[in-house]
């Protein structure tokens, strides 16, 4: 439930979940909550209003890369909410507007004014045909596996994974498989400032040993199962051969690998193998790499 009061206009339902909450909200059939959903889809109208205005006015600049585009949507999330705290008219008009109908809606088959309910249902009428793009926070990094995709990424990784293979004992594909998820099949890769690419197709981070480039992005981090935004400093590599060449060095040298390297058999050992050994926070990382293997890579 949306809660009704002042503070409802601090939170914006902006996904499938908030806004399957303020839809539950309308149900309560009471004037608060249909004033409070209709703020809310004030606020979703000012939000998708904004990110129209940042499509049209272009997105190629030499700054232009994956985490401003997070830090952009971000930041139009908190003046919507801004804005939405004081209102452009939109909320009230549509209240009054679904008063009417109902009214009028009553008249024409001799009912009695249904009030709240027929405001309930008008408002749930324009929230089911409300249109929007869910945000960047929540998308799965496995979204892009198309049979073209998974060709192409096979293609271009295809040769420095088996360079790696011989290094390590692991099957290549295993190791295109866990670039495929870092990178959403070469969908979601590391930028550096000027929008090249950093050639990091395994999320390796930057640690103080690191004497090479780095690049700073936004990740998803999971702290006792629960995720969270952070800015991570990330290796940059001149090439992806030298990506594949230092993702094999790291397995080979660090101990916290031994196992994955001794018990590389199948996909699913490999998967388990690599999340036991600490790689990835994501309790279900494990799971998406050997499914992304044995679905897509298996042949």
């Amino acid at each position: 439930m949306i809660p009704i009061n002042d503070s409802s206009d601090k939170s914006l339902a902006i996904d499938s979940r908030s806004l399957g909450n303020l839809k539950m909200s309308v149900k309560d059939n009471s004037p608060e909550a249909i004033k409070a959903a209709a703020k809310q889809f004030e606020a979703l109208f000012m939000n998708m209003m904004l990110k129209s205005m940042r499509q049209a006015g272009g997105q190629n600049g030499p700054f232009d890369n994956e985490q401003t585009r997070t830090f952009t949507s971000m930041l139009d999330q908190q003046l919507t909410q801004n804005m939405s705290s004081r209102g452009i008219g939109l909320a009230d008009m549509l209240v009054k507007q679904l008063t009417n109908n109902a009214v009028s809606q009553a008249l024409k088959t001799n009912d009695e004014p249904q009030g709240n309910i027929g405001n309930a249902r008008g408002i749930n009428s324009y929230l089911d045909n409300l249109k929007f793009e869910q945000q960047p926070v929540p998308a799965a990094k496995n979204d892009f596996s198309g049979p073209d995709r998974v060709h192409e990424f096979q293609k271009k990784l295809e040769a420095h994974a088996e360079e790696a293979s011989k290094v390590t004992g692991i099957p290549a594909k295993f190791m295109l498989g866990q670039a495929a998820l870092e990178t959403g099949w070469g969908k979601k890769q590391i930028k550096t400032v000027d929008g090249s690419e950093s050639h990091n197709v395994f999320g390796m981070k930057a640690n103080s040993s690191w004497k090479g480039k780095t690049v700073s992005a936004v990740t998803t981090e999971y702290v006792n199962g629960v995720p969270q935004r952070r800015v991570e400093k990330f290796k940059a590599y001149d090439s992806y051969g030298d990506a594949f060449k230092d993702y094999a060095n790291m397995l080979v040298k660090n101990p916290r690998y031994e196992n994955v390297i001794a018990n590389s058999k199948d996909a699913t050992s490999f998967a388990y193998g690599m999340q036991k050994a600490g790689y990835a926070t994501d309790p279900q990382y494990a799971n998406k790499l050997s499914q992304i293997i044995k679905k897509n890579l298996s042949a």
